[in-house]
């Protein structure tokens, strides 16, 4: 039997990416995952004829993960279908980058809706579900910029940061009823996140990087898997770094 057989695990930014890999390695372990996605039907659509071997083990929801009122909307019909979730993978998330001091106020706001209050949105919800079965695992995929820091990236590195303080203290809110939260790190990931990159910044990056190679998506998929499973039971309020020592 595969690990994840009877469990439900939701993945924001399910479609592509990182997201795409997570769900994929959830289907293949036996998990029914409910994957949602922003604006990009196509890549939905792709993804689920990709999945067709799954059946019903894989259903996708359009939700902007920014807008409280649709998520509360996504969980009532979620609880009507299955009362309840095991996983929930924070992964959907945006980057817009420009010098502060050059950022136009709506690049600032629309990536801390989605990559913060989007977070917020999903586990609030999530743990008032995993609370009934007293059972549950929340992952936020933050980033090394959560404290490096990249200049052009204010926005995005103070995200992640916030993700990173909102799962320590929610870590210790849940923990008592077996709902443990944590956080994957992921580094320098061959995704189209980075594909807007000029090839001398990919170069330098990729210099950057210990190991000289960024990581696959498979990699970081692997670790979300360990961190959602019971195998993980004392892990909690954690940050993984899947980075190559960067």
């Amino acid at each position: 039997m595969a690990e994840f057989t009877g469990h439900r695990a939701v993945v924001t930014g399910a479609t592509r990416g990182l997201g795409k890999a997570i769900s994929l390695a959830f289907l293949r372990e036996g998990a029914t995952v409910i994957g949602l996605y922003g604006s990009n039907e196509a890549s939905a659509e792709n993804f689920l004829k990709e999945c067709s071997d799954y059946g019903d083990l894989l259903q996708l929801h359009q939700c902007d993960v920014s807008n409280y009122p649709a998520v509360e909307q996504f969980y009532a019909k979620i609880e009507q279908q299955y009362e309840s979730i095991d996983i929930l993978v924070n992964n959907a998330g945006i980057r817009r980058d420009s010098v502060l001091a050059m950022m136009k106020e709506e690049d600032w706001r629309r990536v801390i809706d989605v990559n913060l209050t989007g977070s917020y949105n999903m586990a609030k919800f999530a743990v008032q579900l995993m609370m009934k079965q007293k059972y549950g695992r929340i992952i936020f995929m933050t980033s090394p910029m959560s404290h490096m820091g990249f200049a052009g990236q204010a926005n995005y590195s103070a995200s992640k940061a916030g993700q990173i303080g909102m799962m320590r203290s929610l870590s210790k809110e849940t923990a008592k009823r077996k709902i443990t939260v944590n956080c994957v790190s992921p580094g320098f990931i061959a995704t189209e996140l980075i594909t807007d990159l000029s090839s001398e910044q990919l170069a330098e990056y990729k210099k950057m990087v210990p190991m000289r190679r960024f990581g696959t998506p498979e990699e970081v998929a692997d670790a979300v898997l360990f961190l959602a499973s019971v195998k993980a039971a004392y892990i909690n309020g954690a940050v993984l770094d899947i980075n190559g020592g960067l």
